[in-house]
């Protein structure tokens, strides 16, 4: 079994409605009550943030900090984990919003040469309201999706997808200024080749890899056993072919591709392009045509399976995010929910207007009533 990465202490500073918060975590279930509002689901954003990326809203910096504050936000963790305890600290300054290098990071004091440093110490998995029209939505987000499960399990992922999505754009920007200068467009291309080429991989073999910890669920559990795939040329043509012959490939579909993507002012040929496509087993059905409590089911599913994943393969447990989590679901669906969180030992924070739907956690988990800018002990749930 992995060993737990647990956080010990959480203090925010500006941070969305909290003005100066510091709380002591224990390992295990913690579950976050209060009323709509309070700032349940802003103390997991404040984890989120514990990993690369914008955390689990999405959120441009300047909505995060603090309404009537200097304009940044701080937080800090106190991690304890199979190397020792160590402290992490990120946040941005006053007027410091543009994009995600406003973002500081420091470990241990010292400054991360990138927020992707935190990977070494901890891995983040969250599953949001939001995340209930996955299945429905459209595909931007599952690639989204798709690619926070690769980065939990690869950490260079992320800046793959950063590399990739920067020389998109200067090839998106060459088509719509009209230009015809091959030399750049070549040099672009290239470089698009072989980090699309890359991000496909990955994707691929996260879907391999998750596939096969699916199968490990019961065949008849409360979260039912989900196909997994994915749709995308670069995508069908990495499972068959050398990697170096695909971005050949992919390399001269964007050269015979210019005049089109042109006319259409983008790109229309990449991994910016895939989709991650679930089935419920069980059913045999496409998600998208399941009930929602089906999707969110299976959801469960797909997201548990990668927290086991992700322990395995990073050797520590992942930290998991589960924003109102118990009001879909039924009293089964909640006890082997409970069960397998128990069972993969780790940190897992959930929230709920009401205590009482985790009351079979008692004694169990850490209890804490959120109250608009203050968080102390629960009563008896």
């Amino acid at each position: 079994m992995p060993a737990q990465t647990h956080i010990s202490k959480l203090t925010l500073t500006n941070f969305r409605n909290y003005a100066a918060l510091t709380i002591d975590l224990a390992p295990g279930a913690v579950v976050f009550s209060g009323d709509n509002g309070a700032g349940k689901t802003n103390l997991l954003e404040a984890i989120s943030f514990l990993t690369p990326g914008r955390g689990l809203r999405r959120a441009p910096y300047a909505d995060v900090a603090r309404e009537g504050g200097d304009g940044g936000f701080a937080l800090h963790a106190r991690l304890d984990g199979p190397d020792g305890q160590v402290e992490i600290g990120t946040g941005i300054s006053g007027g410091d919003t543009a994009g995600e290098g406003g973002r500081r990071v420091r470990i241990n004091g010292a400054p991360a040469r990138s927020a992707e440093d935190m990977l070494e110490w901890l891995r983040v998995v969250w599953l949001t309201p939001a995340m209930d029209a996955l299945f429905t939505g459209p595909a931007a987000d599952r690639r989204r999706f798709l690619d926070r499960l690769v980065l939990a399990i690869d950490p260079g992922h992320g800046q793959r997808a950063i590399d990739y999505e920067k020389a998109m754009r200067g090839r998106n920007r060459l088509l719509t200024e009209g230009s015809r200068d091959e030399r750049w467009f070549d040099a672009i291309e290239t470089q698009m080749a072989e980090t699309g080429v890359a991000i496909a991989a990955a994707r691929a073999e996260m879907v391999r890899l998750l596939a096969a910890m699916i199968d490990r669920l019961p065949d008849t559990g409360p979260f039912p056993q989900a196909d997994i795939g994915l749709s995308g040329d670069l995508e069908a043509e990495i499972a068959t072919a050398p990697a170096v012959d695909v971005e050949e490939r992919f390399r001269r579909t964007l050269v015979e591709g210019r005049d089109r993507d042109r006319a259409a002012g983008r790109t229309l040929d990449g991994p910016h392009r895939s989709d991650l496509i679930v089935r419920h087993r069980p059913k045999a059905m496409p998600a998208e045509l399941c009930s929602t409590g089906e999707q969110k089911a299976l959801l469960v599913g797909i997201v548990l399976s990668h927290a086991r994943l992700t322990g395995e393969m990073s050797g520590m447990t992942p930290i998991l995010l589960l924003d109102e989590i118990a009001a879909h679901l039924d009293s089964r669906r909640r006890a082997a929910l409970f069960s397998i969180l128990e069972e993969l030992n780790c940190q897992a924070f959930m929230t709920g207007t009401d205590a009482a739907l985790f009351s079979s956690l008692q004694g169990r988990a850490q209890f804490l009533t959120v109250d608009h800018g203050t968080v102390g002990p629960t009563e008896d749930p």
